[in-house]
């Protein structure tokens, strides 16, 4: 696999030393996204916009005034995020023709800070999905598959699957992903990179197209955790349009090139992570990653968190009750795909929706409706807001015992798209989010690292959960476990 060499941290030294130049990096990486364009992984390539900001940024840098450690560097955005010009579709024929007249603040920011937008990832429709397939555009492929054709490839993960393969497969330096259950560390478990949920409020959602607005977090994608704090130091803190970000300014994570010391560092093992349908190999993985924190000088102890096995089923009801207030502002009338159907009003409601909407889209609103009619409100969605209180007080108590917890990601590698596709979305999701969903409930930060190949030659990866706002805590320990799996190695 031809990937590109450099992490970002090592590229701007390059840049600096005159011995690479932005305008060179972006035309390679344009022509690698050319060359792989049967994984599927973007929806859309901004190659005049990309070669206009690398343009830029070599003059910045011929002058000695780089605006960031990120200048120059390329990134990907998954396509629920709106970028100013280009056209934003969700993978969805809802909006196939949308092109916003604003950016996202996260996209703002990072264009602020020098990088430069290549293009546009492939998604499930909305981000309703566990594997990247669910998409107008088809589906994407998981680069480390042993075979890409028909339907004997690997999934991607989701539902940030376009994004997560984008950086794995070396088309990018970085991307951008959102995180509702598990969207951005579920595809970087299947893909063998670094993905961070931040803790709920520190980075903004202003022009992420909302799925649910009480769980969703931009997150961020990169083959290394240094590069993983370059990015969520250029996007997080407060911003003015997004009113659930905190006020206080956020402090800058320094490079992460140190080895930090484990001596005092509490590791939790929930118990009740190991669940059924966790395999062997990521069990093992698991254990011996565990071992070797403790070895390191680390307090390893096992540690419950009660409420997780009704999770999901809470994740499920939840999420579809925002879904269908969410998905009601698609009617046709103010933007997004219109009928030709005009008989009447509701007419025109009726077959716009039945039109732009796939049916995974259309069952979870149908379910959330459910759920939130006056004889269910308080036997559902009442109740689940009450065990969705319970889950967050696990965490609580468990922060209490410990500074970090560690889990799986997923419950195994990547599955075979043509196995993925027997069980229907609900059933995928309960599965592929029983490990990532409970971070989202709590609002806490997560981080998926991959740690080894399966015997298959597959990404294992494992899961690091910490307490509200811990974020440099959890990249540290993080970059250590990098650091001794030396997963990296793979890419060379």
């Amino acid at each position: 696999m031809n990937r590109l060499p450099l992490r970002a941290r090592v590229l701007s030294e390059c840049f600096r030393s005159k011995s690479l130049d932005p305008v060179a990096v972006v035309e390679h990486s344009l022509a690698q996204i050319e060359s792989h364009k049967h994984l599927n992984a973007f929806v859309r390539v901004s190659s005049e916009k990309a070669l206009e900001q690398a343009k830029q940024s070599k003059y910045r840098h011929d002058a000695n005034s780089p605006k960031s450690v990120l200048d120059g560097v390329t990134i990907a955005v998954k396509d629920n995020f709106c970028t100013k010009g280009i056209h934003t579709t969700c993978a969805s024929r809802m909006l196939q023709n949308f092109i916003p007249t604003y950016d996202a603040t996260v996209v703002e920011r990072l264009q602020a800070h020098g990088a430069v937008i290549v293009g546009k990832t492939n998604l499930d429709q909305f981000g309703m999905g566990s594997g990247c397939i669910d998409s107008i555009f088809g589906p994407t492929r998981n680069n480390w598959s042993e075979d890409t054709n028909d339907d004997r490839f690997r999934i991607a993960g989701g539902s940030s699957g376009g994004s997560a393969v984008a950086v794995a497969a070396g088309l990018c330096y970085a991307a951008l992903g959102s995180d509702t259950g598990g969207s951005t560390r579920n595809p970087a478990s299947y893909c063998g990179i670094v993905g961070l949920k931040p803790t709920y409020g520190l980075v903004s959602r202003h022009g992420l197209i909302p799925l649910v607005n009480s769980m969703d977090v931009p997150g961020i994608m990169t083959r290394t955790v240094d590069d993983c704090a370059s990015v969520l130091n250029a996007v997080a803190g407060p911003d003015v349009y997004d009113s659930t970000t905190v006020k206080r300014p956020f402090e800058s994570i320094a490079p992460l090139e140190k080895q930090m010391s484990l001596k005092g560092v509490r590791i939790g093992i929930p118990i009740e992570y190991h669940c059924d349908g966790l395999e062997q190999e990521v069990l093992e993985t698991w254990t011996v990653i565990a071992d070797m924190l403790e070895s390191a000088g680390a307090t390893v102890k096992a540690v419950s968190l009660p409420n997780t096995a009704s999770s999901i089923f809470v994740y499920s009801i939840l999420n579809q009750c925002e879904v269908a207030s969410n998905m009601s502002r698609y009617d046709g009338i103010e933007y997004g795909h219109r009928s030709q159907e005009d008989s009447s009003t509701e007419q025109l409601y009726a077959r716009t929706r039945a039109e732009g909407f796939n049916g995974v889209v259309k069952n979870r609103i149908l379910s959330g409706n459910y759920f939130l009619l006056r004889e269910n409100y308080d036997k559902y969605f009442q109740k689940a807001l009450k065990v969705r209180r319970l889950i967050a007080d696990d965490f609580v108590r468990a922060f209490k015992e410990v500074d970090v917890l560690l889990t799986p990601t997923t419950l195994s590698e990547a599955p075979l798209y043509k196995d993925f596709v027997q069980s229907n979305n609900r059933d995928q999701c309960a599965v592929q989010d029983f490990c990532t969903q409970p971070a989202n409930m709590a609002g806490i930060p997560a981080i998926s690292i991959p740690i080894r190949l399966s015997s298959r030659q597959l990404p294992i990866s494992l899961q690091l959960m910490g307490d509200h706002f811990t974020e440099r805590n959890l990249l540290q320990v993080a970059s250590w476990i990098e650091k001794q799996v030396d997963f990296v190695a793979n890419y060379s």
